[in-house]
């Protein structure tokens, strides 16, 4: 897996250069307050971090347990390191490396089902966060409710307790457990990129405890209701590539040490929070979190702005041949593009918060998508979009729409990520956008192959509840989208944007 010079020793506790620790006590198991579903690159870059923040300004019982749900890789990695990794935050002015410190343990649930549950319903665990994706969470992209015919929903339901196989599973069977025992009450807290994640989380919850039998659900619902349990709403915020070899050689160049899992990071970070959390929290606020009643601006300036943006910018690339987000921006029709979605067809769908700037918070957007010595790949960003195009889309196209605009550059965003997902015969769209990975390729696939062109395509899509129930009553998006298929199959990406710069 390392790059890294075989003399270099590895990172553990001993190991580990004083100077790149976010802080400086050793934790142990019984410091666990927070368990994270979730292992992968960002909770390592964004809540860790905060975290090792706020135990440098005051200690206390605020390690995580760390939980990856089928992959051994990082937990087992992190086992022989001490559970220490680095953060990398790569950017043109150079490298900077720390080591968060915060967790006490490593965990998978397909592996260690029983110690999972265990630690999730522990008195001494205040806090469960996620990090598990969009699709994580298990609800159906056309109604947004829980998806009843997922195998591991149902298997979950049928009383799986000890073992559960779904997120929302291991969550609600753990409640239980508090419920019935000690009663500690405890804090679910999403930081995933959904809108108003954490009432969308409560409400699956709701929904998986309402279909238990009565005698199970009602007890726990009532254990709920009575405040025992609460979702804040997060926006988090941070570019988090994948690891490569790169940034392990980087990393035992500038440390001094063999690290097989770092995490490449921009150095911007940003996460706000709702403040309303069942037992006590971590402070966050030293590492810059803000608290506030209203998350939901700064989610849609994200999600939209950022998250909306990127999503173009990931598709066109990636049809253009670009590997990564940096280069996808430096051809000038891929940025005109995205400053069009993102000032033309998101920015009017939102209330930009009184404290931030826009014109500052923009500028600095394209700057982020430059930093070429990230390197974020458009196959990653491109990944999981039938999921994620779903929470950016709708909404503001249906604006427009209803307004009698035509957002073309939204329909663009849709027609790129379908070119690349369901490309139809005869078209190549390139080694990234093939290397994209979404639970939707072979439904797209045969709805591809049952159409003759673009538009008939695009509208079988919709039906098909991809983007939601309410697009499909305005037949012209779906022939606009039809049309830029047709459009990047027959002339590429730079046509078709330029067609929706002259409409």
């Amino acid at each position: 897996m390392s790059t890294a010079p075989a003399t270099a020793p590895r990172l553990s506790t001993a190991t580990s250069p004083a100077g790149a620790l976010l802080h400086h006590r050793t934790l142990g198991p019984a410091d666990t307050g927070i368990v994270h579903l979730g292992l992968g690159n960002f909770h390592r870059a964004h809540q860790a971090v905060y975290t090792a923040a706020a135990l440098a300004r005051e200690d206390g019982s605020w390690g995580v347990l760390g939980v990856a749900g089928r992959s051994a890789d990082v937990a087992d990695a992190l086992r022989a390191q001490d559970l220490r990794y680095t953060v990398a935050e790569v950017s043109p002015a150079g490298l900077r490396c720390v080591i968060p410190a915060v967790h006490t343990g490593a965990l998978v649930a397909a592996r260690e089902p029983e110690s999972v549950q265990r630690a999730l319903a522990a008195p001494g665990t205040r806090v469960i966060s996620l990090t598990v994706t969009e699709h994580g969470y298990t609800y159906s992209p056309r109604t947004g409710g829980l998806d009843l015919d997922h195998p591991g929903v149902r298997a979950d339901l049928r009383g799986n307790r000890t073992a559960p196989r779904t997120t929302l599973g291991r969550i609600v069977r753990a409640l239980q457990e508090r419920a019935d025992g000690h009663g500690s009450p405890v804090t679910v807290l999403s930081c995933d990129n959904l809108v108003g994640n954490g009432d969308h989380t409560r409400r699956l919850i709701e929904e998986f405890v309402a279909q238990l039998p009565e005698s199970e659900g009602a007890p726990l619902r009532a254990w709920i209701a009575a405040g025992n349990v609460t979702f804040p709403n997060t926006m988090v915020d941070r570019i988090v590539p994948a690891t490569t070899d790169a940034e392990r050689t980087a990393v035992a160049e500038a440390l001094g040490v063999r690290d097989d899992v770092p995490v490449p990071a921009e150095p911007f970070t940003m996460w706000v929070l709702e403040d309303r959390f069942a037992a006590s929290r971590p402070a966050w606020e030293a590492g810059g979190a803000l608290f506030t009643e209203d998350v939901e601006p700064y989610e849609l300036l994200k999600v939209r702005l950022l998250n909306g943006t990127h999503s173009l910018i990931a598709h066109l690339g990636a049809l253009a041949g670009c590997d990564t987000i940096p280069q996808s921006t430096a051809h000038p029709f891929v940025t005109e593009a995205a400053r069009a979605v993102l000032l033309g067809e998101y920015l009017p769908s939102l209330t930009v918060p009184d404290d931030v700037d826009l014109d500052a918070y923009v500028d600095q957007l394209f700057t982020r998508w430059a930093n070429s010595a990230l390197g974020h790949r458009t196959r990653q960003v491109g990944s999981d979009g039938s999921v994620k195009l779903r929470q950016r889309v709708p909404d503001p196209a249906l604006l427009h729409l209803r307004a009698g605009r035509m957002p073309h550059h939204l329909a663009l965003t849709v027609a790129a990520y379908l070119c690349c997902l369901a490309p139809s015969a005869g078209f190549d769209p390139g080694e990234h956008a093939a290397a994209m990975v979404d639970p939707a390729r072979e439904r797209l696939a045969a709805l591809r192959a049952r159409t003759a062109d673009g538009p008939s395509f695009a509208a079988a899509v919709l039906d098909d509840g991809l983007l939601g129930n309410a697009l499909p009553e305005h037949p012209a998006f779906a022939t606009r989208v039809g049309e830029f298929i047709d459009l990047l199959h027959t002339h590429g990406p730079r046509a078709a944007a330029a067609e929706a710069a002259r409409s």
